[in-house]
This record gives structure tokens, C-alpha cells and sequence, in this order.
């Protein structure tokens, strides 16, 4: 059945890759942007856009009385873990404060269904690997911090409320559009695939390795790398299970459930561009844990989630494949 679906922050890397499967699925979809990160180029000509800041209560509340909505799907956060630890009252006002005013203007607008885009950073450094739901939730960065916070506000709306709601926990969200139609474009980047690529490119420099002495094989932090578009295709079951009733609260990991290294990443990213990448080791940064690798059972058994794209080969060939033909963002193609 097609829904009218309020999405924050469509026009970023995620909300993006989002809009275009749910839109092909006969969605009719708003997308609500600051447009701070995001990009116009990344949506559809057709789709319903409103230019508007969660930090501001009475854009959102506008934007839903106008254009009301079946479900939310919220993307819109800051995201760098690292800028988090230098200013962390920006990340509070808009995660945080952003994230309050939406949900009062869900009530206001009898809105009771979302999807909030978490992060596997509240889980901080575990101490058991792969990492379930129920581990810890212990961040070591004040982005993580902000997720869960967002979290944790999502389930008193839920009792007091009755505000439906699915969290999902991303591992590290990479790759691009199988279809070349959309990438990532973000600046100033700082994750570790896209910053490789423009080194291919001859963009950068050298690729800045944080940290070779970690108690891993290379010495290079591990992380479990997942497909856009699976991440697309997560939110796409979320949606439906909560619109059929079958969930009503629930929180799930997405990822790979493999582990590469930062070096690993590296040697593939140089397999398949057939390009060299200089590297340049750097000291750690504050809040970088060691390893985290998600189990994501819980998706598969419960929304039915089967990641089809999240091979460390498929997600380089894609990435390559946009970002070669796109070496300076959508505004800039050669």
C-alpha cells in the first residue's frame, strides 16, 4: 500500500538512496532538508521538497500540517564522530534538540510512525564481538551519545505516546547507487573508502591512516562495512512492519556481520582502481574504538533484511564507478 512518507534529511548520502527505492515502490514522498550536507541533484525532479531546519520547531511543524504524513523517516544529524569531541553543544542542539522538535511535531500532527536513522556508535568499544542489540550501550564519542539519546527519547514517546517506532543501527554506511545514479558527496570527508577513491583520483594527497597500532592483525582498526543500498532496502521493511502492526518498538543492527581493516579497505581500493594510494600514518582519534563488527541476525530473521550488495568488492566497484565519473560531486562532474 502507498504511503505518504515525511523524510528528513532525503537529500543526503543515506535519505537519498532512500527516496529513490521508495519512490520506485509508488511512495509519495516529502522530503525535508537544510540542504546544510544534502544535495538537490540527489532527488528525483519530481519529488515534494521543503527547504527547512529541525533546529527550527515551527519549520517542521509547518512542513507536516501541510503535507501530512503516514510515516517519518528521519536522517537529518550531524555525523562526524570527530568533530563531535571538539563541539559537542553543535551536535546536541541539532541530533538532539532537532530530534525533540520533530517528534513534537508528530504529535501535533498525529504522526505516530518513525524510523530513526541510529548508529552502531552507541555501543562505544565492545567487549564482545559481533555486537547484538543487546550489548552494552556505552559511547565513546559524543555522536554516538547523541544517537542514543535520540534512542532513548523514542521509547518514552513510545509508552507515553504510542508512537511507533524502529531504530536502526548502521555499521559503517558505504558504497554507492548500483544503478551509477547517485553517490556520496560530502565535504570535508573524512570516511575512509570515498577519501581512498579521491586519492585514486589524484584529489588528495595520501590517504591519512589514524592509528596502526591496535591490537589487530595489521594493526589498523576493523569496521563492519554495509551497502547503501541495503541500508535503502532496511528502512524500506522497517517502514512496512510498522505500517502492518507486526512492529510497534524495536532497535536493529545493520551490517555485514564481517570485519575488514583500514589497510584491507586500502589493498582492495587499489585492486580494483588499479591505482596507487599513498598512505600516511596519523595518531589515533579521540573516540576511535578497535573493532566493531554487528550481528544482524535479528534484522534478518525479524524484518526479513537480506544485504545483496555489501561484499567489500561490490561496494568499492560501485563507489569507484560514481566517483569516477563524478570526481567533484554532483555540482562539479566533469
Amino acid at each position: 500500500m502507498a504511503m505518504n512518507i515525511f523524510i528528513t534529511g532525503g537529500a543526503g548520502y543515506i535519505g537519498s538512496h532512500t527516496v529513490k527505492l521508495l519512490q520506485k515502490l509508488g511512495h509519495r514522498i516529502t522530503v525535508f532538508d537544510n540542504f546544510e550536507f544534502g544535495h538537490r541533484e540527489a532527488l528525483p525532479t519530481n519529488v515534494h521538497v521543503i527547504r527547512g531546519d529541525l533546529r527550527r520547531k515551527d519549520d517542521v511543524v509547518r512542513a507536516l500540517t501541510a503535507n501530512p504524513a503516514d510515516a517519518v523517516i528521519h536522517f537529518a544529524s550531524y555525523i562526524e564522530a570527530g568533530d563531535s569531541m571538539r563541539d559537542p553543544g553543535r551536535f546536541y542542539e541539532n541530533n538532539v534538540g532537532g530530534s525533540l522538535n520533530l517528534l513534537s511535531a508528530m504529535l501535533a500532527t498525529k504522526t505516530r510512525v518513525i524510523v530513526f536513522s541510529s548508529s552502531a556508535a552507541i555501543y562505544g568499544d565492545p567487549k564482545v564481538i559481533p555486537i547484538t542489540e543487546n550489548a552494552p550501550k556505552e559511547p565513546t564519542n559524543v555522536y554516538g551519545h547523541t544517537k542514543l539519546i535520540v534512542e532513548e527519547m523514542l521509547h518514552w514517546y513510545h509508552r507515553i505516546h504510542e508512537v511507533r517506532a524502529v531504530s536502526l543501527r548502521y555499521f559503517n554506511a558505504v558504497g554507492c547507487d548500483p544503478e551509477g545514479e547517485l553517490g556520496l558527496d560530502h565535504e570535508p570527508e573524512t570516511h575512509l573508502i570515498p577519501v581512498a577513491l579521491k586519492v585514486a583520483l589524484g584529489l588528495r594527497p595520501a590517504l591519512e591512516i589514524f592509528g596502526n597500532d591496535y591490537g589487530t592483525p595489521d594493526g589498523t582498526a576493523i569496521r563492519d562495512y554495509v551497502h547503501v543500498t541495503d541500508l535503502a532496502h532496511a528502512h524500506r521493511l522497517a517502514l512496512e512492519s510498522l505500517a502492518s502492526g507486526k512492529e510497534t518498538f524495536n532497535a536493529f543492527n545493520l551490517g555485514s556481520e564481517t570485519g575488514f581493516s583500514v589497510g584491507q579497505v586500502a589493498k582492495e581500493v587499489i585492486l580494483v582502481t588499479g591505482r596507487e594510494i599513498p598512505m600516511v600514518v596519523k595518531p589515533r582519534r579521540a573516540g576511535d574504538p578497535e573493532k566493531l563488527i554487528a550481528n544482524s541476525a535479528k534484522a534478518r530473521e525479524v524484518l526479513g533484511w537480506q544485504p545483496k550488495y555489501s561484499d567489500l568488492r561490490t561496494i568499492i566497484e560501485t563507489a569507484w564507478r560514481w566517483h569516477s565519473q563524478h570526481p567533484y560531486g554532483y555540482r562539479n562532474a566533469r
